[in-house]
């Protein structure tokens, strides 16, 4: 079998987009498929071909295996590319594409079955003498054979979804008295996330650091390891920054993990792309589980290598050797890749919906490099993943990378949507992470660092919006103003004839209003009267230094980014109704679109701070939803399985002396 001349990608978003480069640079032509929500997604303007497949929800598209095999027989693709997510590593999808007479891109559906459950890949690990972390992989799901379970193994434990990944379903359990309350969520993830909500229960390490490594066979049976990669920063098991080679590796355990690795690869037959990851805890390393596809943090590896792993995946699918022996790979020099993600770190990571309405990624270059599926316009949604791009940095050694990321980070540009950026900055230039000290509790040990209080905008950015209000301002008088040139209606200098011209404005931030009068003086500059302080503005220096701050205007909501930091200020009309008039008293609000999944209290119930009311579902994580404070529940507007729009009131409260209304 030769190359294919045409291949389907049967995904979205930066990865498409990854897949569709490579297969350009080699002359094979790409068909992309696309749901109703990403009709003028990157991916699909990007490829040569894009066809419909079916409305926004993933089901009735994206992982609708009947309209994506009818694509690709319409298109006279050779071959399916998966990428990773979705149908990437379903054993029917990879059956049904061969039965069709279509190349999947990925490995027979004999080694996705055999690694495809968490728990059967371990039973099969432990037979080859891979050692696994304690605990329990069992067909029995009784919840209370479950809580038994995990008392004999010991607490902390790690509830984990058998058929899962991408941290969804799983969850950290310190007591016995935390147990049910954490298995009851990460069944209904693992439910919603994979139609299947097994489970199984390990052993919680408590400085264990992740380290995984990518493994390649061809169909003539070789196998090769291209190193390793640790991806211990991780936020909610998911990860957030991966780095190869490895910090510390030494030649010795790297060429024992590699082997385990290959060796696993080799006992299920396996072919194509392919990543065996292990937890690692001092001298011990533990056999965690198998994805059988391309992994999201891949390009680290092709860093570090100087290879293509597209298309070696491409090469091996069309029946080609591994391009490259084991004795002739080589590691050179050090890659880290930051997942810029559309998420609230400071509301426990909740993922993010908008518009991308300014986006500025760093120049690309031999030392940088952004994958990335969406482009400044786009829209972040409720129905997939909120990765925005993935930011890959190499230098010649880890400090020098740590550096080149640190200055990425702070080039990089996003208004019009939350993201976990401004982590990332932190994260960087962190000195735990300059040292190396790694493992996955990374974040929550530091914290206080990482997550701090929001700082309040700080004179600099307040004086930043000043500007670009007064700029418009002129703009607008210009244009609204004499065709005298001399008529004092064209001035846009606040003149007047007996007293000093000043302009005032109110920027407000959160429940802060910032008073701010612009004195125009001499020689075209400006003083602005801060609160607390007075700054003098020329061109683009402030009291004498020069620095650039871009401002984004959409509306009066002024977004200045300083420093790396965006801060969000609001123009005021002191005209218009207040926030609590237009809110109308105390409430719970969806905090972004999804679907209920349970409500735990009725109307009349007293509740404290902090309960846990109703279980949101959004983006296939579950969130719960706590009173903002005590009181009584007055009305539910939302029941068990509602889909909600972003800012729907769920519950209200009313006074103690109050009879609740019925629920509609």
């Amino acid at each position: 079998m030769g190359m294919f001349d045409t291949i389907l990608i049967a995904n979205r978003g930066e990865i498409a987009c990854r897949v569709i480069r490579t297969a350009r640079r080699l002359g094979i032509r790409t068909v992309a498929v696309y749901s109703e929500a990403d009709a003028n997604a990157l991916h699909a303007a990007t490829a040569d071909t894009a066809i419909l497949i079916g409305p926004a929800p993933a089901r009735d598209s994206y992982l609708n295996i009947a309209r994506i095999l009818d694509a690709a027989r319409r298109s006279g693709a050779q071959a399916i590319h998966p990428g990773y997510g979705f149908l990437s590593e379903n054993a029917e999808f990879a059956a049904a594409c061969t039965d069709a007479g279509i190349v999947f891109i990925g490995p027979p559906p004999e080694a996705i079955r055999a690694m495809g459950s968490k728990s059967a890949a371990k039973t099969l690990m432990q037979g080859a003498g891979v050692p696994l972390v304690p605990g329990y992989h069992g067909a029995d799901q009784d919840p209370a054979h479950l809580a038994s379970e995990a008392a004999r193994i010991g607490y902390p434990v790690l509830i984990k979804a058998s058929a899962g990944g991408g941290g969804k379903g799983m969850r950290v359990v310190d007591d016995a008295d935390g147990f049910d309350a954490a298995l009851a969520l990460a069944m209904g993830e693992a439910r919603s996330s994979f139609g299947d909500d097994t489970v199984l229960i390990e052993r919680y390490l408590t400085r264990p650091r992740h380290i995984e490594i990518q493994v390649f066979a061809d169909a003539h049976g070789n196998t090769v390891s291209l190193f390793e990669r640790d991806c211990s920063i991780q936020r909610r098991h998911q990860k957030v920054i991966e780095e190869a080679p490895a910090p510390g590796m030494d030649p010795a355990r790297r060429t024992s993990m590699g082997e385990a690795a290959c060796a696993a690869a080799r006992a299920i037959g396996y072919v194509g792309a392919g990543t065996v990851e292990f937890i690692v805890e001092g001298n011990e390393f533990f056999f965690m589980e198998m994805n059988t596809r391309l992994q999201v943090e891949h390009p680290v590896t092709e860093m570090i290598t100087g290879q293509d792993l597209v298309e070696w995946q491409l090469l091996v699918a069309s029946g080609a050797l591994l391009p490259v022996p084991q004795d002739q790979l080589r590691i050179g020099g050090h890659a880290i890749e930051a997942r810029v993600y559309a998420e609230d770190p400071d509301r426990d990571f909740m993922p993010a919906v908008g518009t991308l309405t300014h986006l500025q990624s760093p120049a690309e270059g031999a030392h940088v490099r952004v994958d990335t599926g969406v482009r400044p316009g786009d829209a972040i949604g409720v129905h997939y993943d909120p990765m925005i791009a993935k930011l890959i940095v190499w230098d010649r050694d880890r400090p020098a990378a740590v550096r080149r990321l640190a200055h990425a980070l702070s080039e990089y540009q996003v208004v019009g949507v939350q993201t976990n950026l401004g982590l990332l900055r932190r994260i960087a230039a962190h000195p735990a992470f300059g040292a190396a000290e790694l493992d996955t509790g990374f974040i929550g040990r530091h914290g206080a660092d990482l997550l701090p209080r929001r700082e309040p905008a700080p004179p600099a950015a307040l004086a930043a919006a000043a500007m670009r209000v007064l700029q418009d301002r002129a703009g607008t008088t210009a244009v609204a103003g004499s065709h005298d040139p001399f008529s004092p209606w064209n001035l846009s200098t606040a003149w007047r004839m007996n007293g000093d011209g000043y302009q005032d404005m109110l920027l407000a931030e959160g429940d802060t209003v910032h008073a701010v009068r612009a004195h125009f003086c001499s020689g075209a500059s400006v003083r602005l009267d801060l609160p607390g302080s007075a700054v003098e503005i020329a061109g683009d220096a402030m009291d004498g230094t020069r620095r650039t701050t871009p401002v984004v205007r959409t509306g009066n909501l002024l977004t200045i980014i300083l420093d790396g930091t965006n801060y969000p200020l609001t123009l005021v009309d002191p005209l218009a109704p207040s926030q609590a008039e237009v809110e109308g008293g105390d409430r719970l609000l969806a905090p972004m679109p999804g679907r209920i999944v349970d409500v735990l209290v009725r109307p009349g119930d007293s509740v404290a701070q902090g309960d846990v009311l109703i279980v949101l579902e959004a983006m296939k994580v579950q969130m719960r939803l706590t009173a903002p404070r005590a009181g009584i529940v007055g009305a539910l507007r939302a029941a068990p399985g509602d889909l909600v729009d972003d800012g729907a009131e769920l519950v209200s409260f009313v006074q103690a002396e109050q009879s609740p209304p019925e629920t509609p």
